[in-house]
């Protein structure tokens, strides 16, 4: 490497395909554009002339999580990233150049899914776009990641890379370099990265996986590739016109999505984001909402606690549905209702119960398994596909599939009879399986117990049945369900209830808190006033709220089967926000709702998990977090406006 200064030049924008900070994402009926503080590109000085270097290029790990496990419906793509330089990167295929100071903003454009990036520096601005074209709703294994670079003043020189790995790494590929394009094939998969027509001035070169890019431009001048999967040819040069077609085109569904939301409330622009962020991580062929993206992404950063998100949970896309139709997305709600019918008809012709988790297409088979070749985000390993807890028992997911076709049965979506018949079947097998130990909503590994919130979600289950029952005319066993009902209610008040923490606990004969207890008056098992509840929040105010951040439970109090500790979770939080506003505490509610908003990444996106100085922790975006926040700002503007 050269430390020479040479003479002052355009300033250097990097473009890579690079594995994030902590992982790359993965993508399905929609790309997700992550942004540049969830994902910065980190250099490193070195001893040569105050020069920079690249980070030191690992094994496999940081950049092989590029493709999505899951059925043939599901899209396998790689996930394109935006890094800035702000120092400059010298390395042995480019001679050393000046520092030139340089600063990038992001965007979405309003109301869309159309991420912009500005690299801002004194010799130029340069703009980049990225979005998918919407495919529709038929299932296909065709996709396209769309990136336009444009020079709004100046001039920048912007380096771009590309390295895709298939089948997370396992499998080599070979990379072509052709005059219309770069093709990249495996033994079962291929892209082809297809370059727009373009000016100014451009080299490439190939590179130990893929190749490399360098475009010299000035104002006026603008260039692009598309990303396409399963293509069906070699690459070919895309028209200038037609990409900004598929981007009219794409700006034109989200505003007009968007537009049909009747939110119009004090956080409008972040329940917009949350709407679309939930839209982005459905799959339209089949309505089924995921939970995140991307796999592998730590809870706690070098532990264990790293799991494979991008599976529909049924109790995650059940409450969803408060969200949409709060929003008036019917259409949305419906389509999960249709795929969840499915599932009750899955489940009730084989004779068994309602897994709790599937993948997009329905797919019930899971089995995780470890990737020992992958480092993982800063060494947190296994990194895990698939997912183990497809095979747990989780009582409490009927409770929020009756409340969500409650729900929507009031939003005038009334159930069918194919779904109300293997309905009732699941409320019939509940009344003989509810008083059973379970692995409860977290997931833990440490066994099953005698949890309460699967206790409460199983008293809404059958509240939510016979309330469906005598609205609709529908036929049920109505005496046995009041009296199983009645029973979870009697059980809960005299087991689930900790006369020294004067508290509702997370499990039977333990003195454990546990922030799922905040959802008990949300779903009405408990009035907001009921002195119990109110003792119940005090004791969580004191042993699980940080600065109104609310963590799930103490782990060291209540061993989960996994070491090590994790950040407070975002979905409680906002149900804490629920909790204190439905309580009387507004004014706390508002606060609450509004230092968590200030944790959000530049984009208004959550994670998981938000860690002690703020950082985003956990599968990125999540769904659960995202529909929370939803849910809390509608309930905030209602109670807002009935004090008024």
């Amino acid at each position: 490497m050269s430390g020479e200064r040479t003479k002052p030049a355009a300033q250097d924008f990097w473009v890579l395909s690079t594995g994030s900070r902590r992982s790359a994402g993965t993508y399905r009926s929609q790309v997700w554009q992550v942004t540049e503080r969830h994902c910065p590109l980190r250099y490193r000085r070195t001893s040569t002339a105050g020069g920079f270097t690249p980070p030191r290029r690992r094994r496999v790990s940081d950049r092989a999580r590029r493709f999505a496990e899951g059925s043939a419906l599901e899209q396998r793509t790689t996930a394109l990233h935006v890094a800035t330089a702000d120092q400059l990167c010298n390395d042995n295929r480019e001679p050393a150049r000046p520092h030139v100071p340089c600063h990038n903003r992001q965007l979405y454009l309003p109301g869309t899914a159309i991420l912009i990036t500005r690299f801002m520096s004194p010799e130029g601005v340069g703009e980049l776009l990225d979005f998918m074209p919407i495919t529709g709703n038929k299932a296909t294994d065709q996709h396209r990641i769309l990136r336009i670079l444009r020079i709004v003043r100046g001039h920048g020189r912007f380096v771009f890379e590309c390295e895709p790995r298939f089948d997370y790494g396992r499998v080599d590929h070979e990379t072509a370099l052709l005059e219309d394009g770069q093709a990249f094939r495996s033994a079962s998969e291929g892209l082809n990265l297809n370059p727009m027509s373009r000016n100014g001035s451009y080299t490439k070169q190939r590179t130990e996986r893929g190749f490399r890019l360098v475009h010299e431009a000035s104002a006026g001048d603008s260039g692009g590739v598309v990303l396409e999967t399963s293509p069906g040819g070699p690459p070919h040069i895309v028209p200038i016109e037609e990409m900004w077609h598929m981007y009219e085109l794409t700006r034109n569904f989200w505003c007009s999505w968007i537009g049909r939301s009747k939110y119009q409330g004090r956080w409008q622009e972040m329940v917009e984001r949350s709407a679309i962020a939930l839209k982005l991580m459905t799959y339209a062929p089949t309505g089924a909402l995921i939970a995140a993206p991307t796999a592998g992404l730590p809870e706690h950063v070098g532990g264990e606690r790293n799991w494979d998100y991008r599976y529909t949970w049924i109790r995650d896309a059940s409450l969803s549905v408060q969200a949409l139709l709060g929003l008036d997305y019917t259409e949305e709600a419906e389509a999960f209702l249709v795929w969840l019918t499915d599932r009750l008809a899955d489940a009730g012709r084989k004779h068994e119960p309602v897994h709790v988790l599937y993948r997009v297409d329905g797919g019930a088979d899971l089995p995780e398994h470890s990737l020992p070749h992958l480092d993982g985000y800063q060494d947190s390993r296994p990194v895990r596909i698939g997912n183990h807890a497809a095979e747990q028992l989780q009582l409490d997911i009927y409770g929020e599939v009756l409340d969500a076709v409650y729900r929507a049965g009031k939003c005038g979506l009334q159930p069918w009879w194919d779904a109300w018949h293997y309905l009732a079947a699941d409320v019939d097998w509940l009344c003989d399986n509810w008083d059973r130990p379970d692995d409860g909503i977290w997931e833990t590994r440490g066994g099953r117990q005698d949890h309460t919130y699967s206790r409460v979600m199983s008293w809404v289950a059958f509240d939510r049945a016979m309330r469906l029952s005598r609205s609709f005319g529908l036929p049920g066993d109505m005496p046995r369900w009041m009296a199983q009902r009645n029973k979870v209610y009697q059980q809960m008040m005299e087991r689930g209830w900790d006369p020294e923490q004067k508290a509702f606990v997370q499990r039977y004969n333990s003195p454990v808190l546990d922030a799922a207890m905040l959802y008990m008056p949300l779903v009405g098992f408990v009035s907001p006033r009921d002195p119990r509840w109110r003792s119940t929040l005090d004791a969580i105010d004191r042993h699980l709220v940080s600065d109104s951040l609310v963590y799930r439970y103490d782990p060291e109090a209540s061993p989960d089967g996994l070491p090590g500790a994790e950040g407070t979770f975002s979905m409680c939080t906002f149900w804490y926000v629920e909790a204190l506003a439905s309580s009387g505490r507004l004014s706390e509610a508002r606060l609450t709702f509004e230092k968590m908003l200030t944790y959000s990444n530049p984009l208004g996106l959550y994670s998981e998990e938000i860690g002690p100085t703020g950082e985003q922790l956990g599968n990125f975006p999540q769904a659960f977090s995202h529909l929370a926040l939803i849910n809390a700002a509608m309930r905030l503007d209602q109670l807002i406006r009935a004090r008024r």
